[in-house]
Formats: C-alpha cells, sequence, structure tokens
C-alpha cells in the first residue's frame, strides 16, 4: 500500500471528506487528491505529519507508508541500519 492509499482509508475510516481534509492541511484539495490517487509522490515531511495527527494516527507508521524515515531518526542513519543489520542477522 502506498502512503496515498493509506491516508485515504484512514480518512475514510474517519468520515472526513477530501475537501475537508486538505482545507486542514492548507493545501489544495486537487493536490491533495492527486496524493491519494497515488498520482505524486507523498508530500514535504511537515504534511505527512500534519495528516497523520488530524487523522490521530502515529505519525511514524505514515512515514513508513511514504516509505521515509521520520526526520529526527535521519541523522542516526548509521546507528539505525547497524541495529537493523544485526537484528537481522542475529548478532548481540
Amino acid at each position: 500500500m502506498g502512503f496515498g492509499t493509506y491516508i485515504r482509508q484512514k480518512r475514510d475510516a474517519k468520515g472526513i471528506a477530501m475537501n475537508d481534509f486538505a482545507r486542514q492541511l492548507e493545501i489544495s484539495p486537487a493536490y491533495w487528491s492527486r496524493i491519494e490517487r497515488e498520482m505524486e509522490k507523498p508530500p514535504k515531511d511537515e504534511l505527512i505529519r500534519k495528516a497523520a495527527n488530524i487523522l490521530g494516527e502515529n505519525p511514524d507508521e505514515a512515514f513508513i507508508e511514504a516509505s521515509r524515515l521520520p526526520p529526527d531518526m535521519r541523522e542516526d542513519m548509521g546507528d539505525i541500519v547497524r541495529m537493523y543489520r544485526k537484528r537481522a542477522t542475529g548478532e548481540k
């Protein structure tokens, strides 16, 4: 599932109209519609976080669906890769 599909499902489940959601994000409904239909790449980090917060969702999950690390983790990229590799291989 892509970011747009993920957000659309969460938005629909909350009963929030797409135009109202775009208004809360302070962006064009046409642009947000393209994102939800996977016609645009996931938006900038600020909009991903804001969309998750409006929907009451964990922003980390939204970043995962956008195939991005959350901004606060990017500085620790080396540590994250090392931890992942150790876990995957069972190293201690």
